[in-house]
């Protein structure tokens, strides 16, 4: 793993095989990690609550979960309804499709409020259809103080001519879309800015990097090959931790 902070800014590259993901701007969730072998610093994320089902739901995956428990979670965690619906959606689809990949939706959660906290980094938000506006971007990996990764889209994806930059909620590099890019809104468009597309992305990656996430070892696997830093995990850990407290109730 390749790692390099920007001054002024905690932004960074993490370059793990295949993988290529910018962190914007890593702030935890309270309680906020003081180093990986703090005790007090969660080591992985335990399945949060199971999100409820949509009685009748629609081709796209934020139409899989139950509005009104929706609704109730974004209130009590503070994820915005559109990113939170992201989440739970795609891991329905993994508990469907992959059972042994143990994803719950706060670990994705937990990534996605580390990546970009939910769509909204920068003074983004997340519109009605759940894409990023205006679009997020990060950083040229230029070599200069990133991991030099060259052009590969012409800039058609990241805007970028002349070097690769991470994209969308889920900080995805051209590269790393086109091996996961998926239409998981059924809204006829594959956009790594659309929180569902971006979300099931991350989903299917993280599920077949490791199975198990259900149990420490699995998990910290999974989230280890998102990004092998060990902050980035325990930032992870602590953002879905607070996440699987805050629903516990519900």
């Amino acid at each position: 793993m390749r790692w390099a902070a920007i001054v002024g800014g905690a932004i960074g590259v993490s370059v793990v095989g295949a993988l290529i993901l910018v962190l914007l701007a890593p702030i935890p969730v309270v309680p906020p990690p003081t180093s990986p072998d703090d005790p007090a610093v969660p080591t992985w994320a335990e399945p949060g609550p199971l999100p409820v089902g949509a009685a009748d739901p629609g081709a796209g995956i934020q139409t899989r979960v139950d509005a009104v428990w929706a609704e109730q979670a974004a209130a009590a965690t503070g994820i915005p309804v559109r990113a939170l619906v992201a989440y739970a959606g795609a891991a329905i689809d993994k508990a469907a499709q992959m059972p042994e990949c143990g994803l719950s939706w706060t670990t994705l959660a937990g990534v996605g409020m580390i990546e970009s906290h939910h769509g909204t980094y920068g003074g983004s938000a997340l519109d009605a259809g759940g894409t990023a506006r205006p679009g997020i971007f990060g950083i040229a990996l230029d070599g200069v103080t990133t991991a030099n990764v060259p052009d590969s889209d012409d800039g058609e994806i990241d805007g970028d001519p002349d070097a690769d930059r991470a994209v969308g909620p889920m900080q995805l590099i051209p590269q790393t879309w086109r091996n996961w890019h998926i239409d998981a809104g059924a809204d006829g468009v594959e956009d790594p800015q659309n929180i569902d597309d971006a979300a099931l992305a991350a989903a299917n990656y993280l599920c077949r990097s490791a199975s198990g996430m259900d149990t420490e070892a699995g998990w910290r696997a999974g989230i280890s090959a998102y990004n092998s830093s060990d902050t980035y995990l325990s930032n992870v850990a602590a953002a879905a931790d607070s996440y699987n407290r805050a629903v516990e109730v519900l």
